[in-house]
């Protein structure tokens, strides 16, 4: 997934779950966030609904040099139940709706 010059890339095979999340407040949804509460990182352009991707194991993503790790990845999307659904069906995993 990209955003900008932000990249995140793993294999389907780390991808542990999937979920719709949202809506967000727009001063914490937009653009490229860090959690500091649990490193998670946000791939954000509306505070409208998206996905939280988790892994099984971190990726980087936010720096360059990959040294900060994410256990998720929440982006928005425009139609944010049939990317959870289509990731989903590619996991084996049953998408969770809020």
């Amino acid at each position: 997934m990209r955003l900008g010059p932000w990249l995140v890339s793993t294999p389907l095979a780390n991808l542990a779950g999937v979920e719709v999340s949202g809506p967000f407040h727009p001063l914490r949804a937009l653009g490229v966030r860090l959690s500091l509460a649990d490193r998670g990182l946000t791939f954000g352009t509306t505070s409208a609904r998206g996905v939280c991707i988790r892994f099984r194991e971190p990726v980087p993503g936010i720096e360059p040099a990959g040294v900060l790790r994410h256990p998720s990845l929440t982006a928005t999307v425009a139609e944010p139940g049939l990317v959870a659904a289509a990731i989903a069906q590619a996991i084996g995993a049953v998408p969770r709706t809020p």
